[in-house]
């Protein structure tokens, strides 16, 4: 995984996995600064020229944003590149946690600015997608999938799906720019956008039996 996970606490880290802390979570709680992580992970070292062309803003501001990522740690200059005019930065790590319940608690409004910013991106990685799908070969938009599951489950039951979903996706592949050559023939980049979304004020179901829309792909939606 090349983006974010939020859920219960990690209980091991991996050298290129970050965990958020005070000072972390303050300094992604603006969507520019996540998308800028997230596209020196997608896309490998850049300038701020480049990602501000990429995000739609002027130069100034992503070299802003930049240097607040840099000084919480998030980025660092890629020395190996550029010259006295141009500086190059990339990603410090491949994946954001943010995972500590308590950390939420302490900072509630930036635990909502970062996680609002991660549903905007999703939202929109999502219509980028949709709106590329026409153009993919045939096998790509067969594997193509949007679904939702209605579940009735115990806080505990929620927190053991969400851990045994990430242990299913951790046995594939990882993607990263830097080993996309290893990569066998065929490969591509697939995003996994995985929400848990708890309802605790919906009631209860009827007897009647139930019935709604559904999705493209044929689960039903609630």
């Amino acid at each position: 995984m090349t983006g974010t996970g939020t859920g219960p606490e990690r209980s091991r880290v991996e050298a290129d996995e970050v965990v958020l802390d005070a000072k972390g979570l303050r300094a992604l709680a603006h969507p520019v600064r996540v998308q800028v992580v997230g596209l020196l992970r997608k896309y490998g070292p850049s300038t701020a020229t480049r990602l501000a062309e990429r995000l739609g803003v002027n130069s100034g501001t992503a070299s802003y944003h930049l240097r607040q990522l840099g000084a919480a740690g998030f980025v660092e200059e890629d020395t190996g590149r550029g010259n006295a005019r141009e500086r190059w930065w990339r990603s410090v790590h491949r994946t954001t946690w943010f995972s500590d319940p308590d950390l939420a608690e302490r900072e509630p409004e930036a635990a909502l600015a970062y996680r609002q910013s991660i549903a905007a991106i999703y939202t929109l990685r999502t219509q980028q997608t949709l709106n590329e799908l026409p153009a993919m070969p045939r096998q790509w938009r067969d594997s193509f999938d949007m679904s939702d599951w209605a579940l009735r489950l115990t806080p505990e039951e929620t927190a053991s799906l969400q851990r045994e979903l990430t242990d299913v996706i951790m046995r594939y592949r990882r993607d990263a720019p830097e080993e996309a050559a290893d990569a066998p023939e065929g490969a591509a980049r697939v995003a996994v956008i995985r929400y848990l979304l708890p309802e605790p004020d919906v009631p209860a179901a009827s007897s009647e039996p139930a019935s709604g829309p559904r999705t493209a792909e044929g689960e039903q939606t609630s």
